[in-house]
C-alpha cells in the first residue's frame, strides 16, 4: 500500500505541471470565452450582461423594406468565404493520395523526393505568404509572366474579388498536398498486403484497376480520418493568409470566420461578440464532425 501511495504521489508530481498548464491555458480561457459570449465587453470598460443578444445579433434576421435581412450580413458572407476555401480539401486529398502512390514506388532517390515534397508544409507561414505574394503579383508575378509568354492575359489574383479565393486555394494546395496527408497515405499504403496486387495481376488487372479497386478502398479509413480532420481545420483556417496577404480583401472576399473573430476582438474591441462567433464556430465544427462520423463511416472499408 505504501508503494502504491509513493508511486501515486510521484505520478501526481510529474502530471501536476501539465495539468496546471491545461487549467491555465486551455480550460480557463475556454470557460472565460463562454462567459464572455453573454456579455458586452471591451478592454476599456467592465463587462455588462447581454444574455443571448450577441447570438441574436449574429444569427438572427429582421424585416427591412419588406424583405428578410440578416442582422449581421458580414457573418454569413464570411461563412460563405470559409466554405468556398474548403473546396480545396477534396482536391488536396486526391493530390496527396496520388502523390503518395507515386512516392511509394521503389525507385532511387525516394527519400529525397519525399523530403522535397514535404518541405513546403514545414516552411514558415510568413515566408510562404511572402513568396506567394510575389508569385501572384499582377504585373511581375511568375504565374502571370508565364501566361504572358503564351499571349494570355493574367488575372489580378489578389486584387480581384473573383480571383482572390481561388488564388488562396492554389497556394494551399501547393503547401499542403505534400504534407501530413501524404505521409498518412504513405503509411496506409505500406499496410496493404502484396498478395492482393499479385492476385489482381494473375486475374489480368491493370494498374488503373488495382488503384481503383484495391488501393483506394484499402486506404478508405485513412481517407475518412483525413477528411474529418481537414474539415475541422478548414473552418479554422484562413487567418494567416488574410492577415499577411490581403487584409481580408478585396471587398472582404478573403475574410474567413477566423479572421472575422480577430477583427471583432482586436480591431473593434467587441470581445463579447468575438467570443459568440467563436462558440458558433465551435458548434459548426462539432456538428460537422458528428455528421461525418455518423454517415461518412458507411463508406469506409475496414477489411
Amino acid at each position: 500500500m505504501a508503494v502504491r501511495t509513493k508511486e501515486g504521489r510521484a505520478a501526481l508530481l510529474f502530471a501536476g505541471p501539465n495539468f496546471l498548464g491545461f487549467l491555465l491555458f486551455v480550460l480557463g480561457p475556454v470557460v472565460a470565452s463562454f462567459l464572455m459570449a453573454f456579455t458586452y465587453f471591451d478592454p476599456t470598460r467592465p463587462p455588462r450582461f447581454a444574455g443571448l443578444q450577441n447570438f441574436i445579433d449574429l444569427l438572427g434576421f429582421h424585416m427591412e423594406g419588406g424583405r428578410l435581412r440578416a442582422n449581421d450580413p458580414h457573418f454569413w458572407f464570411y461563412f460563405y468565404n470559409t466554405l468556398f476555401l474548403m473546396l480545396g480539401i477534396p482536391i488536396g486529398m486526391v493530390g496527396s493520395f496520388l502523390l503518395a502512390v507515386m512516392l511509394s514506388a521503389r525507385t532511387r532517390g525516394l527519400v529525397f523526393y519525399r523530403t522535397v515534397y514535404f518541405l513546403p508544409h514545414i516552411a514558415s507561414a510568413v515566408a510562404v505568404c511572402v513568396v506567394w505574394i510575389f508569385v501572384l503579383n499582377t504585373d511581375r508575378g511568375l504565374i502571370n509572366s508565364a501566361l504572358g509568354f503564351f499571349g494570355l492575359p493574367g488575372p489580378r489574383w489578389l486584387g480581384s474579388a473573383a480571383w482572390a479565393k481561388p488564388a488562396l486555394i492554389l497556394m494551399g494546395l501547393w503547401q499542403g498536398v505534400g504534407g501530413v496527408n501524404m505521409i498518412l497515405y504513405l503509411a496506409a499504403l505500406q499496410n496493404i498486403p502484396d498478395d492482393l496486387y499479385e492476385s489482381a495481376s494473375i486475374d489480368g488487372a491493370g494498374g488503373w484497376h488495382k488503384l481503383v479497386h484495391i488501393t483506394w478502398p484499402m486506404v478508405s479509413p485513412t481517407t475518412f480520418f483525413i477528411f474529418v480532420i481537414s474539415c475541422i481545420g478548414g473552418f479554422q483556417a484562413g487567418f494567416q493568409q488574410a492577415y499577411l496577404m490581403t487584409d481580408g480583401g478585396p471587398k472582404g472576399s478573403t475574410t474567413t470566420l477566423a479572421y472575422y473573430i480577430f477583427n471583432m476582438a482586436y480591431t473593434d474591441f467587441r470581445m463579447g461578440y468575438a467570443a459568440a462567433i467563436s462558440w458558433v464556430l465551435f458548434l459548426l465544427v462539432f456538428a460537422l464532425t458528428i455528421l461525418n462520423w455518423r454517415f461518412g463511416g458507411r463508406a469506409v472499408h475496414y477489411d
